[in-house]
């Protein structure tokens, strides 16, 4: 089994935000597997589907981006057999919009939500599929701009990136890691 893991925030007022882009691509990815969030567990929404003959479990934790890991150890527990088969999916202040970037490890680069996978996970080391939402904080600070929503202008931008995401996430499943990178880590 693969878990592939979206973070964001819940609550409607946080809908469509920049920091909700994870959210964003496990809903675009539930509709292209034709599957739905449908049960409650560990803190947050599950679904489930097959892709490429491979079991998988979409996650979105609603435990808010700072204790997303509280969620996510839960679910990864007793589901993988290691941090190499779970994905998470997340928004990036150091990528331009609509620039995606996958990477097999490394450090939270300052997001709250990675922060919290790796310390509850006890390792950096799992693939991640990085969302870029740009940095453009001259009017605010960071929390602002990453819970702000994006401007009409980068909409279609934000588009063409979830569904690259979407891709990624599938090519991650069926091609592994390594190829999904070289396609999708330009």
């Amino acid at each position: 089994m693969k878990i592939i893991v979206g973070l964001g925030n819940p609550g409607p007022q946080y809908r469509n935000t920049r920091h909700n882009l994870g959210f964003v691509a496990l809903d675009a990815l539930a509709a292209k597997l034709e599957t739905a969030f449908d049960k409650e567990k560990h803190q947050g929404l599950l679904a489930t589907a097959k892709h490429a003959g491979e079991r998988l479990l979409l996650v979105k934790p609603m435990t808010f981006m700072n204790r997303s890991g509280d969620c996510v150890a839960l679910v990864a527990k007793n589901k993988v057999d290691t941090p190499a088969d779970l994905l998470v999916v997340t928004d990036d202040v150091n990528l331009p919009v609509g620039k995606v970037r996958l990477r097999a490890g490394g450090s939270a680069g300052g997001h709250n939500g990675l922060k919290s996978l790796i310390e509850r996970l006890g390792t950096q080391e799992f693939p991640r599929l990085r969302m870029g939402v740009g940095d453009n904080r001259a009017d605010a600070g960071l929390a602002d701009y990453v819970l702000a929503r994006f401007h009409p202008e980068e909409r279609d931008a934000v588009r063409a990136m979830v569904e690259t995401s979407v891709e990624a996430a599938l090519c991650w499943v069926s091609e592994g890691l390594e190829r999904a990178m070289n396609r999708y880590s330009r």
